[in-house]
């Protein structure tokens, strides 16, 4: 047999063999006993060294053009084991039920907040943020605050121990000015954060907690605006038996200034009658001067209230300090 008809002959025999391969180790042993070192083609290219000189180059071609068209089956009968071996050795049922991994879920304290600015987006207010480094004009001066009020004190601010007394804010009201500052009236904001105060940890009370203020600046604002909003975002936020009422207070930021004392079944479980929720008032015409508002043209309200107060109240928890514990076992029942 001529070597050309032998080259035919071993071709025609590997490409049956790799297309019959069943698994990838047999196509892999059927590549060596064809193209590997020691294969039938490797042998061929030895025997090229006894033909005629004018006869090797043709016979090479052959060898090559062979070892191609091989290469070209090996590898597309490669691609098929390689996903036949990666689908399921079984059929699979897509009608059974499947198997939910645990996944992560909010905080009850971020519930909560999402809830209230839910609630004051439907009445149009946009939420703004600010820094929880604060300087002292921005969380009093501009704020009507004196100089000698308590809570400049360092019994009751985190003050930083750096040049300008930079501190850490102790309410949100802080952004209200920065708002104010960037942006003409009409404003109708939220601002939802944590803020900070020397109080002990106990049951009620924590360093830092979370507050969200709400500041409403047009022309002709009312308190009655300011009650009409009040008491549609507690009746969203803590159910519609709801009922408010607001109580003559100070602040030095408002004028007149109230608290707000609701009551409904949650407050009823606590066996009280009501319960201080809220501050707020009419925002005071010096805070407007300070900003370069004209207070004889615009008016507004301006009202906050802690986070967590809520969220123990929704759910019945006594204990402030499970809100920042992180035990898994408090946070999977939310």
């Amino acid at each position: 047999m001529s070597l050309h008809d032998r080259i035919s002959s071993i071709k025609e025999a590997a490409a049956q063999e790799l297309r019959a391969a069943k698994e990838l180790p047999s196509l892999e042993r059927a590549k060596g006993q064809f193209l590997g070192p020691e294969g039938s083609f490797t042998a061929l290219m030895k025997e090229l060294g006894t033909l005629a000189k004018e006869a090797r180059p043709i016979a090479g071609k052959a060898i090559n053009a062979a070892k191609q068209e091989l290469e070209s089956i090996l590898a597309e009968k490669r691609s098929e084991l390689e996903l036949r071996a990666a689908l399921p050795k079984e059929p699979a049922d897509f009608s059974l039920p499947g198997r939910r991994r645990p996944v992560g879920r909010l905080h009850p304290l971020t519930q909560v907040t999402d809830d209230i600015v839910r609630a004051f987006r439907k009445l149009g207010f946009a939420v703004a943020d600010g820094p929880e480094i604060e300087d002292e004009y921005h969380c009093f001066d501009a704020l009507n605050t004196p100089k000698d009020h308590p809570a400049r004190d360092s019994q009751d601010t985190f003050f930083i121990d750096t040049e300008g007394r930079p501190l850490l804010r102790t309410h949100t009201s802080s952004v209200q000015i920065r708002v104010m500052e960037k942006t003409p009236p009409p404003i109708r904001i939220v601002v939802p954060g944590r803020v900070f105060r020397r109080d002990n940890a106990d049951a009620t009370h924590n360093p830092t907690f979370h507050q969200i203020e709400g500041l409403y600046v047009d022309k002709g604002v009312t308190v009655s605006d300011l009650k009409g909003t009040v008491e549609a975002v507690f009746k969203e936020v803590l159910g519609d038996d709801v009922k408010l009422r607001f109580r003559p207070h100070y602040f030095s930021y408002t004028e007149p200034s109230l608290e707000i004392d609701f009551t409904n079944s949650l407050v009823k479980k606590l066996g009280k009658d009501w319960l201080e929720i809220a501050g707020c008032g009419m925002v005071h015409p010096k805070v407007f001067e300070t900003v370069g508002y004209d207070p004889e043209v615009w008016s507004g309200w301006a009202f906050g209230f802690g986070i967590e107060r809520i969220a123990m109240l929704r759910y019945g928890i006594t204990d402030i300090r499970l809100f920042y514990e992180n035990d898994a076992r408090f946070l999977r029942q939310f």
